[in-house]
């Protein structure tokens, strides 16, 4: 069986292959081979050798699910503190400037809640729950913008460069005049 286009499977899809496993171990129990649980369950005998090992190696606890594979999530308490301590602000928590960088995030939530996610997952937590990351403008404290306004207006024009020629060029390198 093939997986959806999205990847792995869904928690029902989970469970069904885990029924189809328990299935098999039913089938082990009962002194049957991997050709014919495999046609029974039409599955492929592969994945019946690697349900009869892991029935082997570790008893039906070895064919149960392992449960989603996802990122692990905070919970709704978490999410509540996590807001607290973004409002709170960045100065609050150790750095030097009021940003709340992806990664600043990612290792905020690091520190309160033991959990690892990377910076794209963090990315994707704040996304889910209505936040939106922000980008400082990067202007020098130093700019005026009436003199940068007046630079546009009157030096821009004179020193970019002319437009070409709209006749049509010569082929030659050597002698643009021949054709």
């Amino acid at each position: 069986m093939r997986y959806a286009q999205g990847g792995g499977l869904t928690d029902a899809g989970r469970a069904a292959r885990e029924r189809l496993r328990l299935q098999a171990v039913e089938r082990f129990e009962g002194g049957q081979k991997n050709g014919e649980i495999a046609a029974g369950l039409r599955v492929s005998e592969r994945s019946v050798e690697r349900w009869r090992r892991a029935w082997r190696e570790r008893g039906e606890a070895g064919v149960l699910s392992k449960g989603s594979p996802g990122r692990p999530r905070l919970s709704d308490k978490q999410i509540a503190r996590l807001e607290r301590e973004l409002e709170r602000g960045p100065l609050v928590h150790g750095w030097a400037d009021q940003r709340w960088t992806l990664a600043r995030v990612k290792t905020l939530i690091g520190r309160l809640f033991h959990v690892s996610y990377t910076v794209e997952g963090t990315w994707r937590l704040l996304k889910r729950h209505g936040w939106s990351w922000q980008q400082p403008a990067r202007r020098a404290i130093e700019r005026d913008d009436a003199a940068v306004e007046l630079w546009k207006k009157e030096t821009w024009p004179l020193v970019r460069a002319p437009r070409r020629p709209s006749a049509p060029g010569s082929s030659s390198r050597t002698r643009p005049g021949s054709r």
